[in-house]
């Protein structure tokens, strides 16, 4: 059973021989849970979305969901910025102030950033260098890779949610250090010195292991930025961090995103960590992202 979004009522979809039915000719959108613990896709008209209709909506879903899939919307770069604004205040690139970025690994579309975004290919929260990180991403598929290439996400409140109580009580005010340099040593374990004190520039900080949200919920940060565990020794720090990914990532938890042209998948950057799965970085494969700013300090 899935619900519609129309003028603030409900309206109730039932499955047919593996066909989603209406129950009202009038519904002009809906939505279809991936997986129990992550993702939801939404089916609605570009208009509807670009006219803010179901903004309130949608996120409200985002954070109950983590990630949400919208199926070949074919958004144009206008369009996405657009619907972008939609949902919250825009958030340009700081390093060039550009509205869409291109994300891809291939060094001949994108110079300056692939490098750098090698480390995407691990498991990461944006913005942990800073005191508020981004509410979101959206992501747009302009073309697929030729092999792998999905994006995989898994739900961070989810997994906390899902700790036992001793666990919960053990994790809840250890604190982290997360350095971006951190990253670098998944892709790249014996890099030069200039490209490490490039990387170290960019600085640290501490932050707490669990999240602890205004609205009551709390969730877990971590990722290949997650450097050491405060006061206890780097062995344990390391089985602490691995320790958790490995329970954050399990199948409960995540969701693996097979990209088709036209797809929008926007994601929670609070309550989700995600990465790029390995693929050719001379496939051509290239999404475009847009941005929400940041809502919410970590603490």
């Amino acid at each position: 059973m899935l619900r519609a979004i129309f003028h603030k009522r409900t309206v109730v979809f039932t499955y047919e021989e593996g066909r989603i039915m209406l129950a009202t000719s009038n519904a002009r959108s809906f939505q279809e849970p991936i997986k129990p613990g992550i993702g939801t896709r939404v089916f609605a008209g570009k208009q509807a979305l670009l006219s803010g209709e179901y903004a309130g909506e949608i996120r409200e879903l985002l954070e109950q969901r983590g990630v949400l899939v919208f199926p070949q919307i074919h958004f144009t770069d206008a369009e996405q910025i657009a619907f972008t604004r939609t949902l919250g205040t825009f958030a340009p690139e700081a390093s060039d102030g550009q509205n869409i970025t291109k994300i891809t690994l291939d060094v001949k579309e994108n110079p300056a950033g692939a490098e750098f975004l090698k480390g995407s290919l691990y498991w990461h929260i944006d913005g942990t260098s800073s005191d508020t990180p981004i509410l979101a991403s959206l992501l747009a598929c302009k073309a697929t890779a030729t092999w792998g290439g999905n994006t995989g996400f898994c739900n961070t409140y989810a997994a906390y949610e899902g700790l036992s109580s001793a666990d919960k009580q053990r994790y809840e005010y250890l604190r982290v250090i997360h350095a971006p340099w951190a990253s670098l040593l998944y892709y790249n374990p014996e890099p030069s010195l200039a490209m490490l004190s490039a990387m170290q520039a960019i600085g640290e900080k501490e932050l707490p292991l669990v999240w602890k949200h205004r609205s009551g919920r709390k969730s877990l940060i971590l990722g290949c930025t997650a450097q050491q565990v405060l006061g206890v020794s780097l062995a344990q720090s390391a089985q602490i961090l691995v320790g958790l990914r490995e329970w954050a990532t399990t199948e409960a938890f995540s969701y693996s995103h097979e990209w088709q042209v036209g797809d929008l998948v926007i994601w929670d950057n609070t309550g989700t960590l995600h990465r790029a799965e390995a693929y050719d970085p001379a496939c051509g494969r290239m999404m475009h992202r847009t941005k929400l700013q940041g809502e919410e300090p970590f603490e």
